[in-house]
């Protein structure tokens, strides 16, 4: 086996080290990104291969903004993660809280948030269980506006305690913000603590994930890519802040969005998984948390992850027991064992306005030409 090029305790090599060994491969895959990124795709993006547990290609593109004199886009650019959020925090967290016996996958959430059913009468929230808010089999609705009639956060989170639930618990698959705004405030009343907190001490530093954060410092703001100009809620340029309307109301700290960090520190989390959890959880608690549920029918969920579809995100060569996730801005991170393979995507792809759509396409088209050009 190769020698991991960014060990867990030390910093990742220069990216002109990785530029250089990548010179002569991954042509096609760079021709793909300068081609999508001129044809306003996304103003952005970077790129973060690891195969046998190195860094085997790196690719920064394109700038902050599609304007000329926009800042470019570095290896040490961090973006919003968005969704991402879900599986490097939130699902994380959850893992580690599992392992010290803290967090009971079948516990109903309300034990933890009575809230939860006290705002109703429906006898179907008492089967509502930690395991699906994480496997989005809760039958909570996929997305609310919570942030149109709620201005702070513990409205906010009342709103979502309160949403009604749309199916019967386990009875279809529908991917939930709602279940883990809700996952993110049981898992900081099992911690006793806040997420952010958490996971900076247990699972960034760590890592090595020195640049991974939720709510940047105003000194970071501007070096960190727009993702929206905001008419309607905020009536600003979003830079620097969380994206999701929902998360901002929250003030940037929350279950399913809100973390920013750059693809470096994405690629060392996913060595981490690709590793068993070394050093910060079991191989056994990754390998059940990352394996595709069995209900209800036609999921495609694992616990907080998700996995290859047919067609997929992925696009056509992850093998079956890979694992990854989506964020709306425009990032990804799919992770394949059997390959020992991560490919970290991120972007601003809403940028300036939400309505560019080509990230559907440029996604399975990149991680199917990366992979075409590894050794596999």
């Amino acid at each position: 086996m190769k020698k991991l090029i960014f060990p867990l305790s030390q910093p990742t090599p220069s990216i002109a080290n990785r530029e250089t060994k990548a010179r002569d491969g991954f042509a096609h895959v760079r021709i793909i990104l300068e081609d999508v990124v001129r044809d306003r795709a996304f103003p952005g993006a970077s790129v973060c291969v690891t195969y046998e547990h190195e860094v085997v290609w790196q690719m920064v593109v394109g700038n902050f903004t599609y304007e000329a004199e926009s800042p470019a886009v570095t290896p040490e650019t961090a973006f919003d993660l968005a969704s991402l959020t879900k599986v490097i925090a939130t699902t994380t967290m959850a893992m580690l809280l599992y392992e010290r016996r803290q967090l009971a996958l079948d516990q109903p959430v309300a034990d933890l948030v009575p809230e939860f059913t006290s705002s109703h009468n429906d006898h179907r929230r008492q089967q509502v269980t930690l395991r699906m808010l994480m496997a989005h089999s809760s039958g909570l609705p996929a997305y609310i506006r919570l942030f149109e009639s709620c201005g702070t956060r513990q409205q906010l989170l009342q709103a979502a305690f309160a949403a009604s639930l749309e199916a019967d618990p386990m009875a279809r698959a529908e991917y939930s913000d709602i279940g883990f705004i809700i996952l993110g405030e049981a898992m900081e009343r099992l911690a006793g603590e806040s997420m952010d907190t958490f996971c900076l001490r247990e699972i960034f530093t760590p890592l090595g994930m020195k640049d991974t954060r939720y709510s940047p410092s105003p000194e970071l703001k501007g070096k960190i890519p727009p993702t929206l100009h905001d008419k309607d809620f905020r009536r600003r340029v979003v830079q620097g802040e969380v994206n999701d309307e929902n998360a901002s109301v929250m003030g940037g700290i929350a279950g399913h969005a809100g973390l920013f960090a750059p693809a470096d520190d994405i690629a060392r989390f996913s060595e981490c998984m690709l590793r068993g959890g070394a050093p910060i959880i079991q191989p056994e608690t990754v390998a059940m948390f990352t394996k595709r549920q069995t209900t209800p029918a036609g999921t495609t969920h694992a616990l907080g992850w998700d996995t290859p579809s047919t067609p997929s995100q992925s696009g056509k060569h992850f093998s079956n027991i890979s694992f990854g996730h989506l964020g709306y801005t425009g990032t990804s991170v799919w992770i394949d064992p059997v390959r020992h393979l991560s490919i970290t995507l991120l972007t601003n792809r809403t940028w300036p306005d939400g309505g560019s759509q080509m990230i559907k396409q440029v996604r399975p088209a990149l991680h199917d030409a990366i992979i075409e050009e590894l050794p596999l």
